[in-house]
């Protein structure tokens, strides 16, 4: 366990000793604020223009039920995070394998006697815990939008526990990708383009059969982050990210089975 600590303490020196972890952390803060308060500000206008008498005679009380800060403000956010998420979180992601890949200092990680399995928990301990503070970041202003719109702590905690373990998924599907590559470019590409794919086939459901298309909406990530999105917490769904979590980790504990059999 010695080893694996100083493993861990080198990783999140590397982390936080590169400006792309700051630079994430700021982009993720500046696009959530950005969405946020331009879906505040639309709902704002149509608050006023239901509220006055210039639209059919509208008055406060006549709002329509559709009208409020739930449909218009925080779900359209935490479906854009969603998205924004999966193109932001593979740049932490891409040097974490690749880097020591193209340096040659994953062989020198084996040396110390970690094993690979350890280097591949250490690397994804450390990926998941940053990945935990980005979404502390990103979380800060959907989490005012619930709080203002009454929505509750129970919701508010679903929906961090959906958003987290979402951010979970994509990172580790990065993290498979960048042990496969000394590229960060093509492990950062390829993280992207795993989880974009992952995200939502809703649109091959006129193409493919009933039996195919129940299947590929219960490996997409959309329907089961939506779930939570929504304030339900079941556990079908958290069992379905942790299971895309242990995946990728037996994916990138292979990858270095794979390096030993070319050398």
């Amino acid at each position: 366990m010695t080893e694996l600590r100083a493993l861990v303490r080198k990783e999140f020196a590397c982390l936080f000793g590169s400006p792309t972890a700051y630079l994430t952390l700021t982009m993720i803060a500046l696009v959530t604020a950005l969405i946020f308060f331009d879906h505040l500000r639309i709902y704002n206008q149509i608050l006023f223009l239901y509220s006055t008498t210039t639209m059919g005679g509208f008055d406060t009380g006549a709002i329509p039920d559709h009208i409020n800060l739930w449909d218009r403000v925080f779900f359209p956010v935490m479906e854009t995070l969603g998205l924004t998420l999966i193109g932001t979180i593979p740049l932490i992601t891409m040097r974490v394998f690749a880097e020591e890949h193209a340096r040659g200092t994953d062989e020198l990680l084996i040396s110390t006697h970690l094993t690979p399995s350890l280097v591949v928990l250490g690397k994804f301990l450390v990926t998941f815990l940053f990945v935990a503070l980005v979404m502390i970041v990103s979380f800060l202003y959907p989490a005012t939008a619930i709080e203002q719109g009454g929505l509750g702590v129970e919701h508010l905690a679903a929906v961090f526990v959906g958003l987290t373990l979402h951010g979970f998924a994509i990172a580790a599907i990065g993290l498979a990708c960048s042990a496969y590559t000394s590229s960060q470019l093509i492990a950062a590409v390829s993280g992207w383009a795993v989880a974009f794919t992952l995200w939502d086939f809703s649109w091959a459901n006129a193409f493919v059969s009933e039996r195919t298309a129940r299947f590929l909406e219960a490996i997409a990530l959309h329907p089961r982050y939506g779930s939570f999105a929504e304030g339900i917490v079941d556990l079908d769904n958290i069992f379905y990210f942790v299971g895309i979590a242990l995946v990728a980790m037996a994916i990138a504990r292979f990858a270095f089975d794979l390096r030993r059999v070319g050398s």
